[in-house]
């Protein structure tokens, strides 16, 4: 079975550029495409508004990625380093995962998800739990752009949305 890792709470690198060749609102790229697809799945599931592709949100992934990837290990950016977006990470065995299968990754989540005021979303007591997903189908967030980085071992998948979700106070049904 195959199985990637996805960050919580927080060698030579080959850049799977999303951001390459992309347009507003639409990507060119077909990988950039099934990622706003999958998110865009996920959110008509749930009954959240199509996001559309940010080729600035792209690029700023891109960089982030390619940082994680050389480094080898997964770690969010700083609210400051990625300007107030949101970001969901992911991480696994190179050349092994589709676009779909990255993004499910952060939908399986919706199985501890209750409706609520957040934190207060998580059948199992911990955000953490469906923080992923809440933040793919967070109904403000209207833009979404992602890049995955490459070392020797590993992609390293960075989505960052706009405006970010998962915000104190605010309800999610």
């Amino acid at each position: 079975m195959k199985t990637g890792r996805i960050l919580a709470a927080s060698g030579a690198i080959l850049a799977l550029s999303l951001s390459a060749n992309v347009q507003a609102e639409r990507p060119q790229n077909r990988f950039a495409a099934e990622l706003l697809d999958a998110h865009n799945e996920e959110r008509a599931e749930f009954g959240a508004p199509e996001l559309k592709w940010s080729q600035r949100l792209a690029r700023e992934a891109e960089q982030w990625a390619q940082a994680i990837a050389r480094e080898g290990r997964m770690r969010h950016a700083s609210i400051d380093e990625r300007g107030g977006a949101g970001e969901n990470l992911w991480m696994g065995s190179a050349g092994n995962y589709s676009a779909s299968f990255m993004v499910r990754a952060f939908a399986e989540e919706k199985r501890h998800f209750r409706p609520g005021e957040f934190p207060d979303i998580s059948r199992t007591g911990n955000w953490r739990d469906v923080g992923h997903y809440t933040q793919v189908v967070w109904h403000e967030t209207r833009e979404v752009g992602c890049a995955v980085a490459r070392n020797q071992r590993d992609d390293f998948l960075v989505c960052r949305y706009w405006p970010a979700g998962n915000i104190y106070g605010r309800e999610i049904r």
